[in-house]
């Protein structure tokens, strides 16, 4: 078994500043911490872990990990997380690791340190071997992490089917996708998948923008303004309602009816969507069934050690509004 000790000698620093590395307690330079880190890797080193295993004690603790909480959609999905996880007697620890593989790395690690039952990952990084090495409880939303971690996710391809084919209805027959148009290997891919599929069939030209779910707002609406100017679009399903609002916003702006000249329709169907802007259609996610499944999963594999690599998708509703009446 690899000890603390072996690390701080691998990396040339003591114990202690190890341990310091480990919990990010107090200052050390980036050279330092590169140099630990690299050892930890090297070694496999995994803080606390197996001691605790053997012991057969719990700490009740779930480290939850999305990219940011200021998006609804994430925020009302972690909310409901923490609930059902509380219910259950269990504690989160929340990591918002943004769009950056080394600050994930490193909430990874201090999740190792605080000794959590399991892992609920949900940020947007690729490429973290990292989770393939835990040897703990991982259930994944959306994101392939690896063959041997679940994944839950709605029905990625059906919504956006369903919402390419509500515009069609509604009379668009230049309908455009804005959204990310890499193919990265997770969930979501489906949806652009879904709409080339979606028009192709419906006879249509294809329109795909790229537009990524981590651009900055100010570089959205640049992109947006240009695509929308050009008024060469009648419909746009977009893979988020955020990016939908957008849309609405700059089509306001530069005098485009909606929806006489444009719809719209966007992608998630959060509370706080439908309360402040009720007037866009959208494709729902069930995000407290999300949340139940993605507990539910974890929970089976800490408590009564069932393991599961299978793909769930939830299915999704069509919540249709004003930006894709028919007038």
């Amino acid at each position: 078994m690899v000890k603390l000790t072996d690390v701080a000698k691998e990396a040339g620093v003591s114990p202690t500043t190890v341990s310091r590395v480990i919990n990010n307690y107090g200052y050390l330079s980036k050279a330092t911490k590169a140099k630990v880190f690299a050892a930890m890797r090297k070694l496999n080193y995994q803080p606390n872990s197996l001691a605790r295993s053997l012991q057969g004690k719990k700490t009740h603790l779930v480290g939850v990990i999305f990219p940011t909480i200021k998006n609804p959609f994430f925020a009302e999905l972690v909310d409901e997380i923490e609930k059902q996880l509380f219910d259950h007697g269990y504690k989160i620890l929340l990591c918002n690791a943004n769009y950056d593989k080394e600050k994930e790395r490193n909430y990874l690690r201090m999740l190792l340190a605080n000794q959590v039952d399991g892992i609920i990952a949900g940020a947007h990084n690729l490429g973290i071997e990292e989770y393939d090495q835990l040897g703990l409880p991982i259930v994944s939303f959306d994101r392939k992490l690896s063959n041997n971690i679940p994944i839950v996710s709605c029905d990625n391809y059906r919504g956006t089917t369903i919402a390419t084919e509500e515009l069609y209805q509604a009379g668009c027959r230049h309908i455009y996708f804005l959204g990310n148009s890499r193919r990265i290997g997770n969930p979501t891919d489906e949806r652009l998948a879904a709409y080339e599929d979606t028009v192709a069939r419906l006879g249509l030209s294809k329109h795909v923008h790229s537009i990524a779910f981590s651009d900055s707002v100010n570089l959205k609406q640049v992109a947006i303004q240009d695509i929308l100017s050009k008024r060469g679009a009648d419909g746009i399903v977009t893979t988020d309602d955020l990016t939908a609002v957008l849309v609405l916003d700059e089509a306001k702006r530069l005098g485009i009816p909606v929806p006489q000249d444009l719809k719209v329709i966007g992608f998630d169907g959060t509370q706080l969507m439908q309360t402040y802007h009720h007037e866009l259609s959208t494709i729902a996610q069930p995000i407290s069934d999300i949340a139940q499944l993605l507990v539910d999963i974890l929970l089976r594999r800490i408590e009564k050690n069932v393991v599961t690599t299978k793909h769930y998708r939830l299915p999704v509703k069509l919540i249709k509004s004003q930006t894709t009446a028919i007038k």
